[in-house]
């Protein structure tokens, strides 16, 4: 199975809820599995059996989950399958759920348990048909690119006042800024927060000149870890948070130093911890969703690195997933944004131009966390990696990042 989280943002780019989307098979495998997908999940639901394995905090913080289900899926015993709080999930529906008594019955009984209901991929033109599920939905999806919302909008204050709209397929900040300006959209989801605005000549912050310094010294050949102390040292937040890992390491405590501190993790724990941290530190200004792509990209990448060949350049492709937003953060084009950090040529070559060998594992990162299937399908095919194994990497990156965070 395949499986990514979806982010749901909120007028102040802070992320509100998460949308689980999820593939069962590789249909270009089998492309008679596309043909009968409409059956997939009979027995269980996909996003509801991950939440039970995890945890929904370790998934999403106190969010809502927004979870897929079938026209099959919707009359499994949903309760049996995940026992989170029914008010965190929003059931999602499509129209392959049809607006007649069976369906309108089941989302009644679905309601009455405390569940909430979303609508998407709904056409203009079945607006009102769908008037009996419409009158019982919590939320209602909008594709940005298919139909003029802002006209939608005020169909459905008009007629279903109660429904919290969502604004989706959203490409770009232009777009969310002048949407969030007509106002009415409780959720905006799309590729827009990840998307570079650049500045041309803009200056980059002392504080972030000082974050960077770190990183060159740290991803240098045998690192000086005096230097890296010094540095560590001017930064409050990055001198707590090291001591308090140390402390925690030390069985007689003691640390007399940043430097003590930096000598007692070694090089090789130092760097790795450095590589997470400052990235936290650097993206401060940014949505923290930002922050958390390039950790999930940076750990999803490394443990791919076997399945790909390249279980020899791990490391690389930690850091190649970690800096793959550093043209978004830096407010720079992403030549520019490398030029300020030392990098191998390998992770260059994937950044700016996309070739060289590890592109295809950043390709394949992108497009997973998008729950682009298809190209993920393809790549899986060329590269012959299992799918089992994807999945598998996939909730061991968002346990170390869970448990990162916890920390």
């Amino acid at each position: 199975m395949l499986l990514t989280l979806i982010p749901l943002f909120d007028d102040k780019m802070a992320v509100r809820a998460y949308s689980i989307f999820s593939q069962k098979e590789n249909y270009l495998l089998n492309p008679l599995l596309q043909a009968t997908a409409i059956y997939d999940g009979a027995t269980n639901i996909p996003g509801l059996e991950v939440i039970q394995s995890m945890g929904i905090e370790t998934l999403t913080d106190n969010k809502e989950v927004f979870v897929p289900v079938t026209n099959i899926s919707i009359f499994s015993d949903i309760e049996s399958q995940c026992d989170a709080p029914h008010e965190r999930l929003v059931l999602l529906i499509d129209n392959t759920i049809p607006p007649i008594e069976i369906y309108v019955n089941r989302i009644r009984e679905l309601r009455e348990q405390g569940y909430r209901i979303a609508m998407r991929k709904l056409p203009v033109s079945e607006f009102e048909n769908y008037r009996p599920i419409l009158q019982m939905a919590d939320y209602m999806f909008l594709n940005n690119k298919r139909i003029a919302i802002d006209k939608a909008k005020i169909y459905f204050g008009k007629l279903y006042p109660n429904i919290k709209l969502c604004a989706g397929n959203i490409d770009t900040m232009d777009i969310y800024e002048s949407l969030k300006k007509t106002g009415g959209y409780e959720f905006y989801e799309g590729d827009f927060y990840r998307v570079p605005i650049t500045r041309g000549e803009n200056e980059v912050s002392l504080l972030k000149v000082n974050y960077i310094a770190l990183l060159n010294i740290v991803n240098s050949d045998d690192f000086d870890l005096t230097q890296a102390a010094a540095i560590i040292s001017r930064d409050a937040a990055l001198t707590i948070s090291l001591l308090k890992m140390v402390n925690n390491m030390s069985i007689n405590g003691g640390i007399t130093s940043i430097k003590h501190a930096a000598a007692m993790l070694g090089q090789r724990e130092l760097k790795r911890w450095i590589n997470t941290a400052v990235v936290n530190a650097l993206y401060s200004d940014k949505p923290s969703e930002i922050t958390r792509a390039s950790l999930l990209r940076a750990k999803f990448a490394e443990n791919l690195a076997g399945s790909f060949g390249l279980a020899a350049q791990k490391d690389e492709l930690f850091l190649m997933g970690l800096f793959s937003v550093l043209d978004v953060i830096l407010e720079k084009p992403m030549k520019d944004a490398l030029d300020m950090v030392q990098v191998s040529d390998d992770i260059r070559s994937a950044l700016i131009d996309g070739e060289g060998k590890l592109a295809p594992v950043l390709d394949f990162v992108k497009e997973y966390e998008i729950a682009g299937w298809q190209e993920v399908s393809r790549l899986m095919i060329l590269e012959n990696i299992d799918m089992d194994t994807v999945y598998d990497d996939y909730l061991d990156t968002l346990k170390w990042y869970r448990d990162l965070t916890a920390e």
